[in-house]
């Protein structure tokens, strides 16, 4: 009896091994800021930062990710300072492409300690995002202007410019489900530039067709922030995800 007794512990043991429930988040707080918000480029949404958003959260962090409305970007930061405000202490901001207009404005609030731009414009004080896009020539030209007004990435070229190095089927849908901007998002001035004030890091996607990644360096270089160059497309924070989490992580730590 002691027998069938041991044996069926030890089958229960393995059938529970079998279903266990994944690691939870890890349950120790990281070092330096603990508040990450990102703000996505135009023509994507939210979706794309599931993978760095999962690597961060494991790690501690509290990450929120802004849906911008791309009608202006006025809205975009009031947007953007709304999720700020929701945060308890001091936070980091992230932009991507066109976010980098959006994080270098709201990123003037107290709370804001640091900002990192991936593959993202950096515009001063007077500067718009079509008028970075027009200041050197550019990789691609695949920005189009609908019926209604709104601007839109060539849905044809999508897959070879924007995210070069992601498969075809998750650029198709990527291209299906993208989400219009307005001109007036991109050509509205930055009237203040939190970088100038503020620690910023950048990651360089050296293999970018949307924005020049010899702009990209300029930028950086103009503002003083720490780089890393990262061999990827503009998509580097869905192909490269662990990469752009470790230099969010860096810089969550050192700027404080």
């Amino acid at each position: 009896m002691k027998l069938l007794a041991l044996m069926a512990a030890s089958t229960m043991a393995l059938a529970g091994s079998a279903f266990a429930a994944p690691p939870a988040p890890a349950s120790g707080a990281p070092s330096g800021i603990k508040n990450i918000v990102i703000v996505p480029d135009a023509f994507v949404d939210g979706s794309g930062w599931r993978v760095a958003h999962d690597i961060l959260i494991h790690k501690g962090y509290h990450v929120q990710v802004v849906q911008e409305h791309f009608a202006s970007l006025d809205d975009d930061v009031s947007i953007a300072n709304e999720i700020i405000r929701q945060q308890d202490g001091p936070t980091l901001l992230v932009g991507h492409g066109y976010g980098g207009a959006v994080i270098s404005i709201a990123g003037a609030r107290e709370k804001v300690r640091g900002l990192v731009y991936v593959g993202a414009v950096q515009p001063d004080v007077g500067e718009a995002v079509s008028q970075i896009l027009a200041s050197v020539p550019q990789p691609s030209n695949d920005i189009r202007t609908g019926r209604d007004g709104h601007l839109f990435f060539d849905p044809a070229k999508f897959g070879a410019d924007y995210a070069g190095d992601l498969s075809t089927n998750r650029t198709d849908f990527m291209a299906a489900s993208q989400a219009p901007a307005t001109a007036a998002a991109f050509g509205g001035m930055a009237y203040v530039a939190a970088w100038r004030t503020k620690p910023s890091y950048a990651v360089v996607a050296t293999e970018d067709r949307v924005l020049s990644p010899d702009l990209q360096r300029s930028m950086y270089k103009r503002a003083g922030s720490t780089v890393t160059e990262i061999k990827a497309s503009h998509a580097v924070y869905i192909s490269q995800p662990e990469a752009v989490a470790g230099v969010i992580e860096q810089a969550a730590t050192h700027a404080q």
